[in-house]
């Protein structure tokens, strides 16, 4: 016997995404617009300042061939779509990040996780805690797209284009 709970849960379900009804209620922002991370200098940056806007949250590390060679891409992205927040979060230290600044030129902002991104990035969906891994939320703080790997540009703009320009 199903409860009451679930079979009301169920329906909801169902009639949003079939384009029926109305939600009454927003879902709340995922857990990671609570985290803050600093920046190569160490200024503390919150990631909830984002909620708003869609947010791209590109996990990387200096010592990844893959992550460096998306991170072009990545800007060029930052450029065409500049309603869309972007986010380096490198799963690196600070001096590595640092030192490694001059060498890939992107205007968005790179904030260090250190290797604790690792156990976050498990937390997010990425269960091998690989890199790359790029994370697309929409204004509301939800998830709508997790690349593990790195990018490909064509299918990353494809999802970009579903958010309205600002």
């Amino acid at each position: 016997m199903m409860k009451r709970r679930t079979f009301l849960q169920a329906c909801v379900g169902a009639a949003l995404t079939s384009g029926v009804g109305h939600a009454v209620w927003a879902a709340s922002p995922d857990a990671l617009f609570t985290r803050q991370f600093p920046d190569h200098e160490g200024v503390e940056t919150s990631l909830g300042q984002w909620l708003g806007r869609p947010v791209v949250f590109n996990f990387w590390a200096t010592w990844c061939p893959p992550c460096i060679k998306e991170m072009p891409d990545l800007q060029a992205l930052s450029q065409q779509f500049p309603g869309v927040q972007f986010v380096g979060l490198g799963v690196d230290t600070a001096a590595n990040v640092r030192k490694f600044m001059p060498k890939v030129n992107v205007s968005y902002p790179l904030l260090v996780t250190g290797y604790a991104g690792i156990d976050l990035m498990k937390s997010l969906g990425n269960a091998a805690g690989g890199l790359p891994f790029t994370l697309v939320y929409d204004a509301a703080g939800q998830v709508v797209e997790r690349i593990l790997g790195q990018i490909k540009p064509a299918e990353l703009e494809a999802v970009l284009q579903r958010f309205p320009v600002a």
